[in-house]
């Protein structure tokens, strides 16, 4: 049976003059009567055939179930949504919130106010109704897919509109549970499709309050009410953030790249305050596994040497997340280096595995490469559409990305070309790495804005390959001079 069957056609002619739903053909009266048939089945006097032994409904018959999925996808419809509006349908869904035990019946009721909240009058009403917010949250804690599906994407929904969106966030700062469900969500579900539209309301939260987000990195749990099928409170794990959201990310990321990009931006949004940049390289494996991830999927996954450059386009957003999540562990990484030679008063050494891995470095002057090919493209394609003034504003965001991407790339080489020993560059040579193309193409970029980082690196690489250094100092003179 599919989920949403279609609505139920109705002749002009078989209607009564006034039964129309507004400028609809479904029938007023229809509607009434799925709306009361609704309040039967979860009325206390009224006795279902599909029982289980403790007497709780747990099942809809097949022709209410063919009825109330008609009403769901009746109320794409704005008037149809509006008409449910006006005879309180939102007060009958609480009800059935309160006293249903049919997963079924209760994601289908979620899943019509999610379809209501797409419409501003009726999202300002449901969002303003603070008893209905505070049972709509507690359906994060659903032990249900589809209930958790639905309820996640009646959140973004509200959340994407300003009007209101003030209003959940709030609502949701002054939730202890919605944390904990979201962490259990995204640390244990498998449900790529749930994960994406969590992903997606967790990402706009932190881009709307950085209040929360702060709470959310410093939160651990005491004691929440989480997913349980029998109604009873189940105490969480003291959840973090970081770890819940890797766990997300390797689940989404085979299956839906969209998915994956959203991930990285919470990753992120996370790195934009230093309590974030902490939470992630002073995690228990010291970032380990945060930096794992993002170097497995830049270096074998992402903008690989057998993709045709074009693909740095399609990827441009999830790239610029990536790298620059990676720049900031660097960066942190860096000083706390640095601040413990103060301390021991001793050389500078990287001990940590991941600093001057010469793959990452490679993968790095790829991007900047494929980046050039890019750009040669867009120009050509300037010239031919100059008359097409939506085709040129089309370039013109997508050079804005490229050119996001392009800052922290150069940004996080520049970084750790300066870190670089004879031993690492010797590494990188004979890795095939570093070479008079791959070099020329860093210092096309480097250059002049990170002169420094790339004159300390031809003083190594002179260590390790003096002919290559003469070369590079030819191609670009102002090295030279300032030698």
């Amino acid at each position: 049976m599919d989920r949403n069957p279609s609505p139920p056609s109705s002749e002009a002619e078989e209607e009564e003059e006034g039964d129309a739903v507004g400028n609809t053909v479904y029938s007023k009266h229809w509607l009434f009567s799925i709306l009361t048939r609704l309040i039967e089945v979860i009325s206390p006097e009224k006795t279902e055939p599909t029982v289980s032994p403790e007497g709780i409904h747990t099942e809809l018959d097949e022709e209410m179930e063919n009825d109330i999925c008609k009403v769901w996808d009746m109320s794409m419809d704005e008037d149809v949504a509006l008409f449910l509006q006006e005879f309180n349908a939102p007060d009958i869904f609480m009800g059935v919130f309160a006293k249903s035990k049919c997963p079924r019946l209760t994601e289908i009721c979620v899943g019509i106010l999610g379809n209501m909240a797409c419409f501003q009058d009726i999202c300002m009403s449901i969002s303003k109704d603070e008893n209905l917010g505070q049972v709509l949250l507690q359906r994060l804690c659903d032990s249900d897919s589809p209930t958790l599906l639905e309820t996640s994407r009646l959140l973004l929904t509200c959340l994407s509109q300003p009007e209101v969106a003030n209003v959940w966030v709030e609502r949701i700062r002054e939730n202890p549970s919605v944390y904990d469900c979201v962490c259990f969500i995204m640390s244990s579900s498998t449900n790529v499709e749930l994960l994406v539209k969590v992903g997606e309301v967790v990402d706009k939260l932190f881009d709307l309050d950085e209040e929360l987000m702060l709470n959310w990195i410093k939160n651990g749990t005491c004691r929440s009410v989480g997913p349980s099928v029998d109604d009873s409170p189940e105490e969480l794990p003291d959840f973090k953030i970081v770890p819940c959201i890797l766990e997300a990310a390797k689940q989404v990321r085979s299956d839906n790249p969209e998915g994956l990009d959203v991930y990285m931006h919470i990753l992120q949004l996370l790195t934009t305050v230093d309590e974030g940049i902490q939470a992630i390289v002073q995690a228990p494996d010291g970032g380990k596994e945060t930096w794992s991830l993002l170097y497995d999927l830049v270096c074998h996954e992402l903008c690989q040497p057998d993709d045709p450059p074009i693909i740095v386009q399609e990827q441009k957003t999830v790239l610029a997340s990536i790298l620059s999540v990676l720049s900031a562990m660097f960066a942190s990484q860096t000083e706390q280096e640095y601040t413990k030679m103060r301390k021991s008063n001793v050389k500078l050494t990287f001990s940590c595995y991941f600093i001057l891995d010469m793959p990452l470095i490679g993968s790095l002057i790829r991007i900047l490469q494929y980046m050039e090919g890019c750009g040669k493209r867009s120009v050509d394609n300037s010239k031919e559409s100059e008359q097409q003034e939506t085709g040129r504003a089309d370039l013109n965001e997508e050079d804005f990305h490229l050119k996001i991407l392009k800052d922290i790339c150069c940004e996080l080489l520049s970084n750790m070309l300066q870190e670089l020993t004879k031993e690492n560059t010797l590494e990188g040579l004979h890795q095939g790495h570093l070479n008079e193309q791959t070099c020329s193409c860093a210092f096309q970029n480097l250059l002049p804005l990170y002169f420094a980082s790339v004159e300390s690196f031809l003083e190594v690489l002179r260590e390790a390959d003096q002919t290559l250094a003469d070369n590079l100092e030819k191609r670009f003179p102002s090295l030279k001079v300032h030698a």
